[in-house]
């Protein structure tokens, strides 16, 4: 087969005579990198970026995988979207590093790729781009970090934070506790150790059949780690003498087994966005009806934080994915084809569960149901989610009056005020926090609880938003509300005191106001500006879609490939 990267550097004619003077240049020898297959290494690695603070390193086990196999390994640094710091929100940039990665594989001298990330967005921004650029891929996860301590109790990175800190305003713990907390929360390189979304959407990679079996399970710092980052690369130089591409792994029948990987986990909210918009740049049609169809199939099976009790080091023990997904084995399609060459069946050959209490039985699930809802009515005409499993169950069916913030500064501004008119049975509603209002639609949406209600013992209600919220986070929120206030939806219509009601079990999200008043509002409501003037924000802004499209950019996601550039 003639590789790709063949147009780079063959021929006679003086392109090609530049190309490989420039690799003497970089002190290379033809030997080196002639006819081999050029592995393009797409590294997620920064310095601000915890999360992947060991892909530095997990690199050159990559690139020494790829020497191995006989190909040539280029390392390519790419936008790092750390959840924990970039501001508003690194869902801002999803879209930003997608493009980075499709135009990188298409514009260089490359045959193959290996993708390195982990923290919740680079998932989806990674594989989004591979799959819209077509080359073989391997997905190498970043790993969860190890589980974090405090006095004896484990603690959960996110889930842990977000209890401790209701309980600290709560006046139960210290501020000598919480110091000491902080140092405890996160304490090894790695994802977030619940499963959030950073572990639902690896997880969903490796459903997808996008990595090398069981490598989304494995903890960051265990060098079964360092094995499999090393294998990835030497895989990758035989897909691409294979002629294997990501687009012959991104089938429709992939995309069902990872929303049933995703439901059996207990995963995220934000998995369905990304799921979405990952399937969009495969040109596979997929929907929040899909989601909610499979959801009253599939079980619950991980309990893993927020869902559950246990934490990602023990859920690998337990058998990781593999023994998970054995569980499943008769819903899946096993005869679809994945990175490995062979079938999905062949790939869960093998795999146990060891411990049961961690990976549930089929017949002893945390749930019956796969713990995510989606909720359509008057407040939600394009749909909202819920993470229904890690919710109060008193709450899953409750009516009460709203208490209306719009947009995330006034939430900031007023919900702790002590002349907050709010009960335990109202329902807090943000709008403003989509993927234009927001902008970039932060995960805001895990609203506080007022604190005079957390020194009342309060430690659930009912909230709504068009916002997103952690995978990590836990409680009644309802999130992702379509279309999103800024741009009119019935969420920006809601007033304190009017009655919204959440039906969980019948699916509905609506609000308690006839029809006549809801054209009354709308029709006395005003376009609020821009969010943004110029640069990557205005184009954000320009094109973004709604939640339950993707928040993709209808450009990247519309059918068509770029052609090839002329290397000559």
């Amino acid at each position: 087969m003639r590789l790709r990267s063949a147009e780079w550097f063959e021929g006679e004619g003086l392109r090609a005579f530049s190309h490989n003077a420039r690799m003497r240049q970089l002190g290379l020898n033809p030997a080196e990198h002639l006819g081999k297959p050029v592995i393009a290494i797409l590294n997620t690695w920064s310095g601000i970026n915890p999360c992947h603070m060991h892909l530095r390193e997990r690199a050159q086990q990559v690139e020494r995988g790829v020497w191995a196999a006989g190909g040539y390994p280029l390392e390519f640094p790419v936008s790092t979207l750390s959840e924990t710091y970039q501001k508003p929100t690194p869902m801002l940039y999803r879209n930003m590093l997608s493009m980075e990665t499709e135009e990188i594989l298409r514009s260089y001298p490359v045959d193959g790729c290996v993708l390195m990330g982990g923290c919740d967005k680079t998932t989806p921004a990674l594989l989004m781009g591979a799959a819209s650029a077509g080359l073989p891929a391997v997905f190498v996860p970043a790993g969860p970090m190890l589980r974090g301590h405090w006095r004896g109790e484990k603690l959960a990175s996110g889930t842990d934070m977000w209890r401790f800190w209701d309980e600290k305003r709560a006046g139960t713990i210290s501020s000598g506790d919480w110091a000491e907390i902080q140092s405890g929360l996160a304490r090894s390189p790695g994802t977030c150790m619940t499963m959030g979304t950073a572990s639902t959407m690896t997880a969903a990679a490796e459903a997808l059949g996008l990595t090398l079996p069981g490598a989304s399970s494995i903890p960051a710092v265990d060098s079964a780690h360092h094995r499999m980052a090393a294998a990835s690369g030497m895989r990758a130089v035989e897909m691409v003498r294979e002629g294997l591409t990501i687009g012959d792994v991104l089938s429709a029948e992939a995309y069902e087994d990872a929303i049933r990987t995703v439901l059996a986990l207990g995963g995220s909210t934000n998995s369905y966005i990304h799921l979405i918009a990952m399937a969009g740049r495969s040109q596979i049609p997929l929907s929040l009806n899909d989601f909610d169809r499979l959801s009253r199939e599939v079980p619950v099976l991980a309990s893993v934080q927020p869902a559950g009790t246990h934490l990602m080091e023990d859920f690998y023990y337990a058998g990781g994915l593999r023994g998970l997904l054995s569980r499943l084995r008769d819903s899946l399609h096993l005869q679809r084809i994945t990175v490995t060459g062979r079938t999905f069946g062949e790939d869960l050959d093998g795999a146990e569960v060891y411990d049961s209490d961690v990976i549930r039985p089929l017949d002893d699930p945390i749930s019956p149901e796969g713990g995510l809802a989606v909720l359509r009515g008057n407040l939600a005409p394009d749909g909202a989610v819920i993470k229904y499993v890690a919710a109060d169950p008193a709450l899953w069916r409750h009516t009460g009056p709203a208490v209306v913030f719009h947009g995330y500064q006034d939430l900031q501004a007023r919900i702790n005020s002590p002349s907050l008119e709010v009960t335990r049975d109202s329902v807090i509603v943000l709008a403003g926090g989509g993927p234009k209002g927001g902008p970039g639609m932060p995960e805001y949406g895990m609203l506080p609880i007022p604190d005079k209600l957390l020194r009342e013992g309060v430690r659930d209600m009912v909230r709504v938003s068009d916002a997103r919220m952690s995978g990590t986070s836990y409680g009644a929120c309802v999130l992702h509300v379509a279309p999103e206030a800024h741009i009119g939806g019935p969420l920006a219509l809601v007033r304190d005191g009017d009655l919204v009601t959440l039906d969980v079990e019948a699916r509905v999200l609506r609000v308690e106001i006839s029809d006549e008043e809801m054209a009354r509002r709308r029709d006395a409501w005003t376009t609020p500006p821009p969010k943004f003037e110029r640069g990557y924000g205005a184009l954000y802004y320009e094109h973004i879609t709604q939640a339950d499209k993707g928040c993709d950019f209808e450009f990247l996601s519309r059918p068509g490939r770029n052609p090839e550039p002329n290397a000559h």
